[in-house]
């Protein structure tokens, strides 16, 4: 629902009765409250166990979509975007969990969930794109909605046993090296690359339509779909932290290319690098965070990612009209090779004693 959105409701904020201000606000609402309520779903999580957790996530999934396929203005989409942030930040949170539940083979179902998962968006936005050029752009969310409904059976197999979980003092912690990594792969792969890509390739893109614009963006998806799983297999073969390690100094010589002008080419080695290295972070928290910190210290990394990937986009529209792009790619590619080192130098458990983000 989430990339359709940011296809369909800039192009159609009018029918959708909000302003393109409006549209932004709604946009970042999801992440927002991610980054607030990660740790109080991580809680509840833990306390109902994954079959209660995701039939109330995918019952909440389907009511947003019927409301952004029948309501208008700000103030009612707005808590539809507050509740399907909660309710991604659940699923989310079950998909690693389950995936990590055993550390012998975690990092290759890990790969093969991400790319199960990047199918929906990789399906949805050509298919949203071309009914929403038929039929107008609420279509799709019809659509979605009985999809949601459909997956309430799935959510029946599920387990429905609880997370233990340690106690915990609640209140903000220093981010360690995985966190700091977290944050800055949001930052540069989920805001920074892709405003410079759409604001430095605006001139070569082709024309305005919408079934363009949706191929581009299912692009990044498709890679997923096809190359998480050999990112998971690549983390059993030689470690998931080497493989996070080199793939992140590749991305950053990558992102430098990109600020320097070799756009379409270093764009697609981020692509393929990204999707690479989707799978390793949750093995790596799994290896480092055994027993029943595993449920907060995945909640951690996905916050502090959500925190990066908000920070982005605002940080690459104050920057990109003002500062040379190969500075501000040079400089992010600096920070996330040095994050990528300090996550094995020196190798330590970063999550014993940690607490709830």
């Amino acid at each position: 629902m989430d990339t359709l959105l940011y296809l369909l409701l800039p192009l159609y904020a009018a029918q959708f009765g909000v302003t393109i201000a409006e549209a932004g606000v709604l946009l970042a609402a999801n992440r927002l409250v991610r980054i607030a309520g990660y740790g109080w779903v991580a809680r509840f999580y833990a306390r109902q166990g994954d079959r209660l957790t995701c039939t109330l996530a995918v019952a909440v999934a389907a009511i947003c979509a019927i409301g952004h396929a029948t309501l208008s203005n700000f103030w009612m989409l707005l808590p539809l975007r507050l509740l399907w942030g909660l309710s991604y930040a659940a699923l989310n949170l079950s998909t690693q969990v389950l995936a990590t539940a055993e550390l012998d083979g975690a990092a290759r179902r890990t790969g093969r969930s991400r790319a199960i998962i990047a199918m929906g968006p990789a399906l949805a936005l050509p298919i949203g794109a071309v009914l929403a050029e038929a039929f107008g752009p609420r279509s799709i969310f019809v659509l979605l909605a009985g999809i949601s409904l459909i997956a309430l059976v799935v959510t029946r197999e599920l387990p429905s046993a609880p997370h233990p979980v340690p106690q915990q003092a609640r209140g903000f912690r220093i981010p360690n090296s995985l966190d700091t990594w977290s944050f800055l792969e949001g930052l540069t792969l989920d805001g920074l690359f892709i405003i410079g890509l759409s604001y430095l390739g605006r001139d070569s893109l082709p024309g305005g339509a919408v079934v363009a614009v949706g191929l581009l963006l299912a692009m990044r998806y498709l890679g997923e779909m096809l190359l998480s799983p050999a990112g998971g297999r690549l983390a059993e073969l030689f470690g998931p932290e080497k493989v996070l390690v080199t793939l992140s100094l590749l991305t950053s010589i990558a992102l430098i290319g990109f600020g320097a002008g070799w756009l379409w080419g270093c764009a697609a080695s981020i692509v393929i690098l990204r999707s690479l290295q989707l799978p390793l972070m949750a093995p790596i928290v799994a290896r480092r965070t055994s027993g029943p910190g595993r449920v907060q210290a995945l909640a951690s990394r996905a916050t502090w990612r959500d925190i990066g990937a908000g920070a982005g986009p605002i940080l690459a529209g104050a920057l990109l009209p003002v500062v040379s792009p190969v500075l501000i790619y040079s400089v992010s590619a600096l920070l996330l090779a040095c994050a990528a080192l300090a996550c094995v130098s020196p190798f330590v458990n970063p999550d014993r004693n940690s607490i709830s983000p």
